[in-house]
């Protein structure tokens, strides 16, 4: 059975203040709009004898939670590397101007969490400083630098660096520099361009013929934009199309945008704004067969606010939430989910 093939709308009631008309903003203008970055459950390696009997995935935009119970199928004890890969992460630009949930964190910037059986799991980590597809690690280390390229304060550790050591870093591509006028002339600033890779991992053993439950918590990546494209005067059809393709926006989601932007009618319209989640779904098949039972809840939020996403059998189960379940269900598409809200003060 496929998840993702038909259409999930929810409309909602009428509230929010009064800002005036909407413009235009489509799914990625970089001006005013942040991007997020896309993460999914725990994966480990390839293994015929751990199935997964179910699976419950709960999805907000201060909150991801994902409950897994395995079941070791094998009379004998299975030991397997369990991973959790963060999202690739560049540093802030205008042209990379993603959302980082915890921006101090040099590793757990997703602040996650993961429980076997109840009992809290040390992991380790491994990081690696990718640039034009060479590990160059090393490089930073050997000149003192974090690998988080993010990192309040980097821009001016770069510029203490002897001049030797800034060439090296602009000869590998690891750095660009850009003008820019901040009222005191002009000045010249080192721009981090390599790409921080991280994995979290553990080994872990899965007793004969026993059942272990692990639970996973991170905060998400949450992309936004100021302004709502859809049902918007000036989109045009490659922005309609993104819509349609990718969050499954149908006629009768547009209808509810427009008329939660009406509002009541007697102050004008409202604001809306969006916000846009990515669950990574297809990378983790790695394990025996289909996921028995799965559970999705997505969590819009407010009451007020609308959501879509592709999926089929949604059911509402309160104010905010929205249940799919499946049985022997093989991921096979990443879920996205668009949330339009009116703008509150």
């Amino acid at each position: 059975m496929r998840l993702f093939q038909t259409r999930a709308v929810v409309a909602a009631t009428v509230a929010g203040v009064t800002l005036g008309a909407s413009a235009l903003l489509g799914p990625a203008r970089a001006n005013d709009s942040v991007a997020h970055l896309a993460a999914g459950g725990l994966q480990f390696g390839r293994t015929d004898a751990i199935a997964i009997q179910k699976e419950v995935l709960f999805i907000s935009t201060s909150e991801v939670r994902v409950d897994y119970r395995f079941r070791n199928l094998t009379d004998k004890s299975v030991a397997t590397l369990v991973a959790f890969p963060l999202p690739d992460v560049r540093a802030q630009s205008d042209l990379d101007n993603v959302v980082i949930p915890e921006p101090g964190a040099a590793a757990n910037f997703m602040a996650f969490k993961t429980t076997v059986d109840g009992k809290s799991v040390q992991m380790k980590v491994q990081q690696r400083a990718i640039a034009v597809g060479i590990d160059r690690t090393n490089v930073l280390r050997d000149l003192g630098l974090p690998i988080a390229p993010y990192l309040a304060g980097l821009g001016k550790r770069i510029a203490a660096l002897p001049a030797a050591a800034r060439d090296r870093l602009s000869d590998l591509a690891m750095i660009r520099y850009e003008r820019f006028d901040a009222g005191k002339g002009w000045e010249t600033a080192a721009i981090p361009t390599w790409t921080m890779r991280t994995v979290y991992y553990w080994h872990q053993v899965f007793p004969a013929k026993a059942t272990i439950s692990v639970s996973h918590r991170y905060k998400p990546s949450v992309g936004a934009a100021v302004d709502t494209g859809v049902a918007s005067d000036y989109a045009n059809a490659a922005t309609n199309r993104e819509y349609r393709d990718r969050y499954c926006v149908d006629e009768a989601f547009t209808r509810a945008v427009r008329r939660l932007r009406r509002g009541s009618g007697k102050s004008g319209n409202v604001h809306l704004t969006e916000e846009r989640l990515e669950y990574v779904l297809k990378t983790g098949a790695n394990w025996a067969g289909p996921i028995s039972e799965f559970t999705m809840i997505v969590d819009k939020g407010a009451p007020d606010n609308l959501v879509s996403f592709c999926a089929k059998g949604v059911r509402k189960i309160s104010p905010t939430r929205f249940e799919v379940t499946m049985k022997d269900f093989y991921p096979q598409k990443n879920l996205d989910i668009l949330i339009v809200k009116p703008a509150r003060q």
